[in-house]
């Protein structure tokens, strides 16, 4: 999702282009206000005009009705809409929600139902709340958080079907902030129903514990062959880069075999035998050129996001790694001239020296590429 003013499309389009060059196959952008509304079809263009292909999605929360009512132009250009069923206003709360419905329905839309822990249905929560204090034996009060937000879910998707809206146009989640309620809340969504299910630990956090909780949250869900689509909700340094959001979703889809988006490098942490800089200079430099080459790639060498490359530090390891990876390369570790053997699908094909290693190990690469993955 972008974090962009939607009513600026230079630097909203701008974001999505980047987002989806990372390799996003869905962005979605804020629609709070007029202004934002107004500026949708031109960040539309925008896209299109840099060449990318995506669809966008407007997320929509207290006046959406109004916007997409207002806005036809907004409406038609989104992909599909996305509903807080707990803010679509409190005293007209079902007319409001069936009237982004029925919008949907005339543009041919889908709807993704979001229900979020810190903007649940307070009607809802409420009344069963009291429903559960009166039971002869009450359950806990966060279970009944918990059947609350399925419900507000599962009761949403059925009003909107009963407004037109098509049973496979519809996506269901249910977010929440932490790891076990999640699993918790999804195993009994999919029990439940046969909705498609969007994934995501909600405000996962910053840095190392924001990565590490969606990671757990997402693999053990997704382990269970539950969910459908993912997002990867990561409070940004200020400053930072969007598309960091990006790069660890497809690493939880990919470390578990259930998507490929880019070559995977395998890399030694290092230790004794590698405490030149060099070993780790190496390994992230051409990291870097992997993920700096994907979107030409992606377009040009179908199937390269399969290929596995090793960049090793000393002789324990590394041929061996090198060995079992399409290409690899291996230093033999520290107090040694740099010295790499580069090993191409099992067998070694030279041992580079000197100080261009890496730009020649890079050249290696890239005829690897365009041979083993023609267009």
């Amino acid at each position: 999702m972008t974090n962009t003013d939607t009513a600026d499309p230079v630097s909203t389009a701008a974001q999505v282009v980047a987002l989806a060059n990372a390799g996003s196959q869905l962005v979605r952008i804020t629609v709070n206000n007029d202004d934002a509304a107004k500026a949708v079809p031109e960040i539309a263009r925008r896209v299109v005009d840099a060449g990318v292909d995506v669809p966008i999605i407007g997320d929509f929360h207290y006046n959406g009705h109004l916007l997409l009512a207002k806005y036809p132009e907004c409406a038609r250009t989104l992909a599909k809409y996305r509903i807080n069923p707990g803010n679509v206003g409190a005293r007209h709360r079902d007319d409001n929600f069936r009237t982004i419905v029925k919008i949907a329905v005339d543009h041919g839309k889908p709807v993704r139902i979001g229900v979020n822990w810190g903007s649940l249905d307070q009607d809802l929560l409420t009344a069963m709340m009291d429903e559960n204090a009166h039971s002869a034996v009450p359950r806990e009060a966060k279970d009944v958080y918990m059947e609350a937000m399925i419900e507000s879910a599962l009761r949403s998707a059925a009003l909107a079907e009963e407004t037109g809206l098509a049973h496979d146009r519809i996506i269901i989640s249910a977010k929440i902030s932490q790891v076990q309620d999640l699993l918790d809340c999804y195993r009994r969504l999919a029990s439940r129903c046969d909705y498609p299910l969007h994934l995501g630990l909600t405000e996962a956090g910053l840095g190392t514990k924001g990565v590490v909780a969606t990671t757990a949250a997402l693999s053990l869900v997704l382990a269970e062959g539950i969910g459908d689509t993912i997002r990867v909700s990561l409070t940004p340094r200020p400053g930072g880069d969007r598309t960091e959001e990006v790069f660890v979703a497809q690493q939880v889809l990919q470390s578990l075999g259930l998507r490929s988006f880019a070559p995977q490098v395998t890399a030694c942490p290092g230790c004794g035998r590698t405490t030149s800089t060099f070993f780790q200079q190496m390994a992230e430099d051409i990291q870097g050129y992997l993920r700096e080459q994907m979107p030409l790639w992606r377009a040009r060498h179908p199937g390269v996001e399969e290929m596995k490359v090793a960049v090793m530090g000393c002789v324990v390891n590394g041929p061996g790694e090198s060995k079992h990876a399409n290409i690899g390369i291996s230093l033999p570790g520290t107090f040694e001239d740099p010295k790499a053997p580069v090993y191409v699908d099992g067998a070694l094909k030279i041992t580079l020296k000197g100080d261009r290693i890496v730009p020649e190990f890079l050249e290696i690469l890239n005829d690897y590429v365009a041979r083993r993955y023609p267009g």
